[in-house]
């Protein structure tokens, strides 16, 4: 019979523990299929966050690195840097990354850190009950904000992807949402990608996939895929902020390029200096030669 759905081998058997609705299990699902089709489970690491997906190493079959609150940009640079022919993932909040992890994430992608993250917004503090995020939208009731984040008290929303498209360094930036049919298979894209991009050695990448809370939003699974579509993706609107893919393979081959000819350049002058010694050792051999012959007919 043919095989026609079946779960990624990326993914462990352990039974998700996420609430009725929430997202987080697609996501996982669709970072586990892009490491099946790409033949990366052996190459991952992934790091894991502080949240709702702290234990996602229960869930992933690779190795997965624990990090502190925020710090997982950090953990993945440290991790690629001496692996850096792993796939290194970060699997993020939107509370660890865009809250008390800001800096890091701004500046692993300044440096262009050649890892991947995969940004999950769900415009709310999940694990911890509820409370106002970064990315809690304007008017949003949580247990912090129980009248509505106001501007004036709160600030506004953060949005990450086109804060971090101001900078050079990223590669590719891509914001998707795990709502529909289409767009989870948009996410996937997007998510693979990523690592593709990754694997080619070319820079930073980052995917953030908004994504739902029903019990801390207060709604059912299917009040929360609406409250999604009608308002999250307003004020976070989908779509790919930096593709500079073709740019950094071009670069990369020209650095290719330039070292081959510098390699070629070195042994040709390497020849060149082996021949001159000999024509060098031939000329002093005549010389001595003669200098013998002249001293026997002297």
């Amino acid at each position: 019979m043919k095989t026609v759905f079946k779960k990624p081998h990326a993914l462990t058997d352990t039974p998700f523990h996420y609430c009725p609705g929430c997202t987080h299990g697609i996501i996982h699902r669709l970072v586990a299929e892009a490491l099946d089709e790409l033949g990366l489970e052996g190459d991952a690491i992934g790091v894991a966050p502080v949240g709702c997906a702290y234990n996602n190493y229960e869930y992933f079959n690779c190795d997965v690195q624990q990090a502190a609150h925020g710090r997982a940009p950090a953990v993945a640079t440290g991790i690629k840097r001496v692996h850096p022919g792993k796939i290194v993932f970060t699997y993020q909040g939107d509370g660890d990354l865009a809250a008390i992890g800001t800096a890091e994430i701004v500046h692993a992608a300044a440096r262009g850190e050649r890892i991947t993250t995969v940004f999950v917004n769900n415009a709310i503090y999940g694990m911890t009950s509820g409370q106002m995020a970064p990315t809690t939208l304007l008017g949003q009731v949580t247990s912090t904000s129980p009248t509505g984040r106001k501007p004036e008290l709160h600030g506004y929303p953060i949005n990450i992807c086109e804060m971090l498209a101001t900078l050079d360094a990223p590669v590719y930036i891509e914001r998707v949402a795990s709502n529909s049919v289409k767009n989870i298979n948009s996410a996937k894209r997007a998510i693979k990608k990523a690592f593709e991009i990754q694997r080619a050695g070319l820079g930073y990448t980052i995917v953030e996939v908004l994504s739902t809370c029903p019990t801390n939003w207060g709604m059912s699974p299917i009040e929360s895929m609406k409250w999604l579509e009608e308002n999250m993706i307003k004020r976070y609107p989908l779509g790919v902020f930096r593709d500079r893919t073709a740019e950094a393979k071009a670069s990369a081959a020209a650095g290719a390029g330039v070292g081959a000819g510098n390699g070629a350049g070195a042994e040709a002058g390497a020849a060149g200096g082996a021949s001159a010694a000999a024509v060098a050792g031939n000329g002093a051999g005549a010389e001595a030669a003669r200098a013998g012959q002249e001293a026997r007919n002297g």
